[in-house]
């Protein structure tokens, strides 16, 4: 890991626009080689777009490949880059929709979804507000430290392991009311999970986001990470009103509603190679 480290430590130095060239080189290398990788990402694109051709998802999921790589090619950024640098690098919108519900000592959890410009995006949002995270430790030693490292960079990210529980959640968000940065538009496997539409297959779905509001009576704040070119730009929306509700299979829809939005909007940029149906209803066949 020290030569993959050093690396990314020099790849740092070098303006975005050509971290971005050699994404593209090393993307599309990795979209031809990759087959099981890519192949989990076309299953995805026929579920969520089955009107969508052959070659146009084809087409996507190498741009796909590309932003994934680039994302990982940044990391010498986010790492050791200045603030400011980050600073200028990303464009921030609607701020204020988190400032004002916590000056008035509300709490709130900003549902932040899979997208390529994630990472990027959340060392941006740290300069600007304290955050409460949960993190999955790395089986390599020398990785996780590094990542847990860089998630405290800024000195104010209250980190809260996976295996804790949502009081430990509560618990953090209450000091200095900072946002809970929650990420839980993957498949965690059917242990919690809910079976809710996502476009339009059913996709096991953790109903938490409904539940932690409903017990920190916390608002919640979406907010979305997109790369524009060489640079990003991190939006956060309207606080959702009338949410949670008591009927938390709908809220959970509601929120895999809002994504899917998002989605249409960048569809390259989203994390389709992760396995996001693979958990199904029983007697329901897999997809991948």
């Amino acid at each position: 890991m020290k030569i993959v480290f050093a690396l990314l430590w020099l790849l740092r130095l070098l303006p975005m626009w050509l971290i971005g060239a050699l994404a593209w080189l090393l993307g599309s290398l990795a979209y031809a080689l990759a087959r099981e990788r890519r192949r989990v990402g076309l299953i995805n694109l026929r579920l969520c777009f089955p009107d969508m051709s052959l070659a146009e998802r084809k087409r996507l999921i190498r741009r796909n490949f590309q932003h994934m790589i680039r994302l990982a090619l940044e990391y010498g950024v986010c790492w050791w880059s200045s603030a400011e640098r980050i600073r200028k690098l990303v464009t921030v919108k609607n701020l204020q929709y988190v400032t004002d519900l916590r000056a008035k000592g509300e709490d709130v959890i900003l549902f932040y979804p899979h997208f390529v410009a994630f990472e990027m995006g959340a060392y941006r949002m740290n300069q600007d507000i304290p955050l409460v995270s949960v993190y999955s430790h790395q089986k390599n030693r020398e990785l996780d430290a590094q990542i847990y490292k860089g998630r405290q960079r800024y000195d104010n990210c209250y980190i809260v392991s996976r295996q804790e529980s949502l009081r430990s959640i509560i618990k953090a968000m209450r000091q200095d009311h900072a946002p809970f940065l929650y990420l839980p538009d993957q498949d965690f496997g059917p242990r919690d999970s809910l079976f809710v539409k996502f476009f339009d297959t059913d996709a096991a779905t953790i109903p938490g986001l409904s539940r932690i509001a409903k017990l920190a009576k916390a608002h919640v704040v979406p907010v979305i990470a997109r790369r524009v070119g060489n640079r990003f730009e991190l939006e956060y929306y309207p606080p959702w009103e009338n949410y949670p509700t008591d009927d938390v299979e709908a809220d959970t829809r509601r929120m895999n509603a809002f994504l899917e939005e998002r989605i249409r909007e960048i569809p390259d940029q989203y994390f389709w190679l992760h396995k996001r149906f693979k958990t199904r209803p029983a007697g329901q066949s897999r997809f991948y």
